[in-house]
């Protein structure tokens, strides 16, 4: 299985020793799901795009999380959004975490805008109705998130499959060919209390000490999602 990754967005300087880039979070969340999955990587936030041999040479694409909203007026952000269009109109497979899954949205017809309801910060709790490979899955899905822009409108012809009150579309569907997430399984608890320290004032105090709560009381099931990750890409 080879995958490639869409990087949208840069690791702070001094959490990569750590953490790694987003795509490095990527390759140990898949990597650990299936050791023999390979990687290649395309910087679209600096304009670097694949070929159509690249795209041909991949079994399907995850676009990354980004600190940019997907409605920013910048041109790599709509750059992106005419390769998803294409990507697409051609039944390539698509995985879009959290920025990557509102510009799928928006790419697609959706609405994307900044939420009332304030960030989603720590351990969130889904309820699942349902994914696009092997029988499906139902009951909770437990993610660290870290957003406050969401999908308020989703794109014509797609299923919505996560949601929690907070987030009413917080993934979805559309054919056998894109999933989406609002949560982040390729985060750990330790870069989720990063994000929260440096951006407290941005998210505000009660916000934050309720996502510090949910890291203690909630397991993060992102290696569950990677499996479904690998379910998909190979189905």
């Amino acid at each position: 299985m080879h995958i490639g990754i869409l990087k949208t967005d840069a690791v702070r300087t001094e959490w990569v020793a750590e953490f790694g880039e987003y795509p490095d979070m990527f390759v140990r969340l898949v990597g650990d799901a299936d050791p023999e999955a390979t990687f290649s990587t395309w910087d679209v936030e600096e304009g670097v795009h694949p070929t159509q041999d690249d795209i041909d040479s991949v079994d399907g694409f995850i676009i990354t999380g980004s600190k940019s909203s997907a409605y920013d007026d910048k041109q790599w952000i709509r750059d992106l959004e005419g390769l998803i269009q294409r990507l697409h109109a051609a039944r390539k497979k698509m995985v879009g975490i959290c920025f990557g899954h509102q510009v799928i949205a928006q790419a697609l017809g959706g609405v994307v805008s900044k939420s009332d309801k304030g960030w989603g910060v720590g351990i969130n709790v889904y309820e699942l109705g349902g994914a696009p490979f092997k029988g499906g899955h139902t009951g909770q899905l437990k993610l660290i998130a870290s957003h406050q822009d969401q999908v308020h409108v989703l794109p014509p012809g797609a299923q919505n499959v996560v949601s929690n009150p907070h987030c009413e579309n917080a993934g979805f569907v559309m054919g056998d060919h894109i999933f989406t997430l609002q949560g982040h399984p390729e985060f750990v608890p330790n870069y989720s209390e990063a994000i929260m320290a440096f951006r407290g004032d941005m998210i505000g105090g009660e916000r934050v000490a309720e996502g510090r709560a949910s890291l203690e009381t909630h397991q993060h099931e992102g290696a569950k999602v990677a499996n479904w990750m690998v379910d998909f890409f190979a189905s």
